[in-house]
């Protein structure tokens, strides 16, 4: 048994299917349904056994002893974080309170449940922390990619609160003994990616004939990780990490944000052409820049590699074709999503 929290997001109902698809080690799901978390992502687990729901939050300094102290779960992997940099600026309270108290009452929770736990259970439990390559900052152009030594330099409200989450985690183990592992991820895309990010966002939108929205100059750099990938990543990492230590996971795929709409626009020109013959590249919109954008993410991932033997197994130009290719074939599950709150979402961040 594992406990996985926010497993109802993008990268952890991902992970959930992913694990329940190559094991049948059951999982309890912790997930506190805020804007982001959609239990229509897990509708192929609603009669499985192996899967256990519960709608909580992970700072319920009652409810998480309860389920650790009822299931036993040999490790708890947590991927529960407000996540988006946009909704961070214009409202960064909600992430202070998930990302660093969330994580300290969770902390506090699993060290309490770990302690009491025999020899044998306590030696062989971990506590998984997934976290982003944007605690290290911004990169200039020719910079070496972030490796796990590079120094922490959180340049918005959402970096910040990962940061500290993972200073939390890190002392826990150097102050308690607590069997933790980090990971930093690069920008994740792929199915099940609620739609005020980038790349669903644009595929919905020139779907829909809307513009495409590119913040400024649209040559910000970003690493990109398919999900699936990321997934395989964490597993390795539970089954083989080195207590203690950070693992830096990415795509090897940096690309600017213009080329990757560009090579959706492309996709969609292929698979689902415009009715009118014409490209979807002609909804290019460019939009003021956000405020403090970083200019490039990129990940050395080098470290996985070498200790844990794992590589990604999609280039972008595979794994963007199957993105878009699900968004296609799951319209469905989009519409669910794209609800009153996310129309108002977009309305104010890109006027549209």
């Amino acid at each position: 048994m594992i406990l996985v929290t926010g497993g109802a997001g993008f990268i952890g109902g991902n992970f959930v299917l992913d694990w329940l698809a190559g094991s049948d080690e059951p999982v309890v799901n912790l997930d506190a349904l805020t804007y982001a978390g959609n239990l229509h992502t897990l509708e192929s687990l609603k009669n499985d056994a192996r899967h256990i729901f519960v709608h909580g939050d992970i700072g319920d300094a009652i409810l998480v002893p309860e389920l650790l102290k009822k299931h036993r779960p040999r490790a708890v992997v947590n991927f529960a974080a407000e996540s988006h940099v946009d909704r961070s600026i214009h409202g960064p309270a909600d992430f202070i309170q998930t990302n660093v108290l969330g994580t300290f009452n969770l902390l506090e929770s699993v060290r309490a449940y770990w302690s009491e736990l025999p020899e044998s259970e306590k030696s062989a439990f971990r506590f998984l922390h997934v976290s982003t390559d944007e605690v290290y900052g911004s990169l200039e152009k020719d910079d070496a990619p972030f490796a796990e030594t590079h120094r922490y330099e959180p340049n918005s409200p959402y970096s910040a609160s990962k940061a500290a989450s993972d200073h939390l985690v890190r002392a826990w183990h150097h102050t308690y003994g607590l069997p933790v592992l980090t990971t930093n991820c690069s920008n994740n895309y792929g199915p099940y990616h609620f739609p005020e990010k980038l790349i669903p966002l644009v595929i919905l939108n020139a779907l829909a004939g809307k513009p495409l929205p590119i913040y400024g100059d649209g040559q910000q750099i970003r690493d990109w990780l398919y999900v699936r990938d990321h997934c395989s990543a964490i597993r390795r990492v539970l089954e083989a990490g080195r207590l203690g230590e950070t693992y830096n996971v990415g795509g090897w795929n940096e690309k600017a944000n213009l080329e990757v709409v560009n090579t959706i626009c492309v996709l969609l020109d292929e698979l689902q052409p415009r009715a009118d013959g014409k490209s979807y590249a002609e909804q290019i919109s460019f939009v003021t820049d956000r405020a403090g954008h970083d200019r490039r993410y990129a990940i050395d991932a080098r470290k996985l590699e070498r200790e844990l033997g794992w590589k990604p197994a999609e280039t972008f130009e595979s794994g963007i074709r199957k993105t878009v290719q699900w968004y296609l074939d799951n319209t469905e599950w989009t519409s669910n999503v794209t609800t009153g709150a996310y129309r108002e979402w977009t309305e104010q961040q890109y006027g549209a």
